[in-house]
């Protein structure tokens, strides 16, 4: 419902700059992603190797997991729309690279440094605005917030950037679609830019010395609060099973039970599609009862390893039955959502310093991109496709391990009052 709150419009609560972000995001994530679910199969089929596809991606996700600390640090010290503005240009700049000198050469070594210029746009245009979205929300509604950014973002990404190709991959072809990004991103980026204003962040770092300082604020956070650290490594383990998949199981699905690319990308498609529609009603449940750390330990890091294997086995029982496929997928993508609640947790605890806490979140989602397909070509070669996933398994197993150990200080009191009482009872 809209509402005028301190003389500014809001829509459930949220700041209606923030609402319309999240449309930016969603067009903006479009475009990013129309390649994602098909650049590999289609690199393979110009005669590259899975290892060197691989390589290509792990490139990608070095520079977007540096790209993605620095997005929390520089909100703090320069403001959101200055940093979404440099992410949008410099996306740009690395996509008409990559298709003029990387595919349409077919050159894999102006591949390597094109694609990975791109990788420096999407989390300065989005990671910067989910900072503010992080000041600007109130905590009572913290972690909704970030599950319908999180719900903008797959739905651009993997949604939209499945079907959308799904259908246009027979008029356009592969270059037409690479093109057409920019159109999307372009869209995107000039909304967000619009709405999203610097109010609500105090720019911080003045001087040479104390920019250094905010700079490695994000580093020297993990020391301060150890949890913080923590939620990094679960953020990394979040998106590394789910983000490999694309690298190497669509050939697998492809040469062993007849998948074809479209309907992976359409299995895909309907996949993050579920998981955009509980994104909004996972949070809630989290926010109102299921509290924020078991939603991540059970359902999302638990639930993800669990359903990594039943994704594995599906075509071993049921064969090329695509119904079956699908199934998997929607029940993967609900359970994907029980990491939504991570971002809001690790903001809670460092109230004073979201951004350099942000900062550690945003930089683990973008070092899953770097070892997810680091992971893939050293061992595809070595266990195959079947022992990669379990690989991944494991570390979803890893991070509800580890979700033990990230209590907020209002759980951890409670838990000292229910111990006092149980000895003061005996």
């Amino acid at each position: 419902m809209k509402a005028v709150v301190g003389g500014e419009r809001t829509l459930g609560g949220l700041p209606m700059g923030v609402v319309w972000g999240f449309v930016a995001i969603l067009i903006f994530m479009a475009g990013d992603g129309l390649e994602h679910a098909w650049l590999s199969p289609y690199l393979i089929e110009k005669g590259l190797t899975v290892q060197q596809i691989a390589t290509i991606f792990a490139v990608y996700g070095a520079v977007l997991a540096i790209a993605s600390y620095f997005s929390g640090v520089l909100t703090e010290m320069w403001g959101p729309r200055k940093v979404m503005i440099i992410g949008l240009v410099t996306w740009l700049i690395g996509q008409v690279l990559f298709i003029e000198y990387g595919l349409k050469l077919n050159s894999y070594a102006i591949m390597l440094p094109t694609y990975g210029i791109r990788g420096l746009g999407y989390p300065l245009f989005c990671y910067s605005f989910l900072v503010w979205v992080t000041y600007r929300s109130p905590d009572r509604i913290l972690a909704t917030a970030v599950g319908l950014f999180w719900a903008a973002w797959s739905g651009g990404l993997y949604v939209v950037g499945s079907y959308f190709p799904a259908y246009m991959l027979p008029k356009i072809g592969y270059i037409g679609l690479m093109w057409s990004a920019i159109a999307w991103v372009l869209v995107g980026g000039i909304i967000g830019i619009i709405v999203v204003k610097d109010e609500g962040i105090k720019k911080q770092a003045r001087d040479p010395k104390e920019k250094l300082k905010s700079l490695m604020s994000g580093f020297t956070i993990c020391k301060e609060k150890p949890k913080v650290a923590i939620g990094g490594v679960v953020r990394i383990i979040n998106s590394t099973g789910i983000g490999a998949l694309p690298i190497f199981f669509p050939m697998y699905l492809s040469d062993k039970y007849g998948f074809t690319t479209e309907q992976f990308l359409q299995m895909w498609g309907t996949m993050w599609f579920a998981n955009i529609i509980f994104n909004l009603i996972i949070p809630y449940i989290s926010d109102k009862w299921l509290g924020w750390r078991k939603t991540i330990q059970w359902l999302g890091s638990f639930g993800m390893g669990v359903m990594l294997l039943v994704m594995l086995y599906t075509p071993q029982v049921f064969g090329s039955s695509f119904l079956a496929l699908n199934i998997v997928g929607i029940i993967m993508g609900i359970v994907l959502c029980g990491f939504v609640p991570l971002s809001a947790l690790v903001a809670s605890l460092a109230p004073e310093k979201k951004g350099s806490a942000m900062a550690i979140v945003s930089f683990g989602a973008g070092m899953s991109y770097f070892i997810a397909p680091a992971i893939v070509g050293a061992f595809i070669g070595l266990i195959g496709a079947e022992g990669v996933i379990w690989i991944f398994a494991g570390t979803y197993f890893l991070g509800a391990y580890l979700m033990k150990f990230m209590k907020l200080p209002s759980e951890e009191k409670q838990n000292e009052k229910g111990i006092l009482l149980e000895k003061q009872a005996g």
